[in-house]
C-alpha cells in the first residue's frame, strides 16, 4: 500500500505540482515585472491548507484540491483572472491594477504562463540530454514481422528508410512519429538496399500495443523492429543539448497539434485523451522506471500544459490573448456581457473535456475490462 501510494499519488502530485508552480510563475515573474500587485499565488484550489503572506502582499498558499493552480492579481474577479468590471479604481489602484495595463502588457503577462511551461521543457530536456545523452537509433530495419504492413510492402532486414511520406528520416524515432501520425492511410517509404534506392507503400495496420510504461494503446505500426547494434548515446554540450531538446519540443507539440486536428476532423478517435487518473496511472508506472522516466513525464507535462493553455479557448490564456487581440483591434474591449458568455461557454468546453478524458481514463482501468467480462 506504501509503495502504490508512493508511486501513484505522491509522485503524481510532486509531477502536477512542478508543472503547475512553473506555469504560475511565469504570469507573477511578468506581472511583477509589469509593476502589478499579485494577490494571490495558489497550488491547487480550495479551503487552505498552509502558506505565509510576503512583504509585497502576496499569499502564497497550498490549497486542498490540488489538480492546479492560479495566480490572482489585483483587479481580477476570480481565480480565472476574469476581469472585475464592476469596480472603480482610484488613481492609486490603477498602477497596480492587472486590468488597467495597456493591451501588451496583458498580454505579456498572461503567454508568459504557457512560455515559462515550454522554456522549462527545452531548459530540463537539455539537461538530460548533457548529462545522461541522447539515445539515437539509426533508422535500420533489424527485423521484417512475417504477414506485416512492412512485408507485403516487400521491406527486408538491413533496409536503411530515408524518407517517409515525403519527409526525410534520420533517425528510427522519425519513422515511429510519421506512422504514429497516419490514420490508416498507406505511406510511401523509401530505403536504401545496398547501392540500391527503392521506394514502396505500405498499409499500416492499427494494432494494440504497449508502451514503455505499460498502457494500451491503438496506434498504426509497420511491423518492423530497429537494428539493435544501430543504436547510439550522442554526447551533446550544452549548445547542442539545447538544440537538441528544441527539435525535440517541436516535434511534440507538431504531433499533438496533428493529432488533435485528426479528433476535430472525425480520422482519429478520441480515447487516446487522457485525464488526471490517466495521468496519475502514468506517473506511477514511471516512478517504477526510476527518476529518469519520472523527469521525461514531468517535461511532457509541462511542454503540453504550455500548448493547450494557449488555445483560444476563453478560460484558458489562449482565450485571454484572443480577448486582447480583439480589444486591440476594437480600440476598446469587448463588452463585459460577451466576455461573460465568453468565459461561460469556455467553462461548458474544459469542463466537458474533462468529462471525455476521465470517462477514457475510467474505461482504461482493469476493473473496467472485468465487468465488461462479466457483462459479455
Amino acid at each position: 500500500m506504501f509503495h502504490f501510494l508512493w508511486d501513484y499519488v505522491v509522485v503524481f502530485l510532486i509531477i502536477l505540482t512542478v508543472v503547475v508552480f512553473v506555469h504560475e510563475m511565469g504570469h507573477f515573474l511578468v506581472a511583477r515585472w509589469n509593476g502589478v500587485r499579485v494577490e494571490v499565488f495558489s497550488i491547487g484550489f480550495g479551503p487552505e491548507l498552509f502558506g505565509y503572506t510576503s512583504k509585497s502582499g502576496t499569499r502564497w498558499k497550498v490549497c486542498l484540491l490540488p489538480f492546479g493552480g492560479y495566480v490572482k492579481m489585483f483587479g481580477d474577479a476570480d481565480a480565472a483572472s476574469s476581469p472585475d468590471l464592476r469596480v472603480e479604481f482610484s488613481a492609486e489602484e490603477r498602477r497596480v491594477a492587472f486590468q488597467c495595463k495597456k493591451v501588451y502588457q496583458r498580454a505579456a503577462i498572461v503567454v508568459a504562463g504557457p512560455l515559462a511551461n515550454f522554456v522549462f521543457g527545452v531548459v530540463a530536456l537539455a539537461a538530460i540530454f548533457a548529462i545522461y545523452g541522447e539515445p539515437v537509433t539509426e533508422p535500420v530495419v533489424g527485423q521484417v514481422q512475417p504477414d506485416s504492413a512492412a512485408a507485403v510492402a516487400g521491406m527486408q532486414p538491413g533496409d536503411r528508410v530515408v524518407e517517409a511520406n515525403g519527409e526525410t528520416v534520420d533517425r528510427f524515432q522519425d519513422l515511429q512519429r510519421i506512422i504514429r501520425m497516419t490514420v490508416g492511410e498507406p505511406v510511401t517509404i523509401v530505403v536504401e538496399r545496398g547501392t540500391q534506392r527503392l521506394s514502396m507503400v505500405a498499409q499500416p495496420r492499427i494494432t494494440e500495443v504497449k508502451d514503455a510504461l505499460g498502457n494500451t494503446h491503438k496506434t498504426p505500426v509497420l511491423g518492423i523492429v530497429a537494428n539493435p547494434e544501430a543504436t547510439r548515446v550522442v554526447r551533446h554540450d550544452p549548445a547542442t543539448a539545447l538544440l537538441g531538446a528544441a527539435r525535440e519540443t517541436a516535434s511534440m507539440v507538431t504531433t499533438t497539434l496533428t493529432g488533435l486536428g485528426q479528433m476535430l476532423s472525425g480520422q482519429r478517435g478520441t480515447e487516446e485523451l487522457s485525464g488526471p487518473i490517466g495521468i496519475a496511472k502514468t506517473a506511477g508506472e514511471a516512478a517504477q522506471f526510476g527518476i529518469e522516466a519520472i523527469i521525461s513525464l514531468t517535461i511532457m507535462l509541462s511542454i503540453n500544459l504550455g500548448l493547450i493553455n494557449l488555445f483560444p479557448v476563453p478560460l484558458l490564456d489562449g482565450g485571454h490573448l484572443l480577448f486582447y487581440a480583439l480589444e486591440a483591434l476594437r480600440g476598446r474591449p469587448l463588452g463585459a456581457r460577451a466576455q461573460e458568455y465568453g468565459f461561460r461557454i469556455g467553462l461548458f468546453l474544459v469542463f466537458a473535456l474533462m468529462l471525455l478524458a476521465t470517462r477514457n481514463d475510467l474505461v482504461r482501468l482493469p476493473v473496467w475490462r472485468f465487468i465488461k467480462g462479466l457483462m459479455s
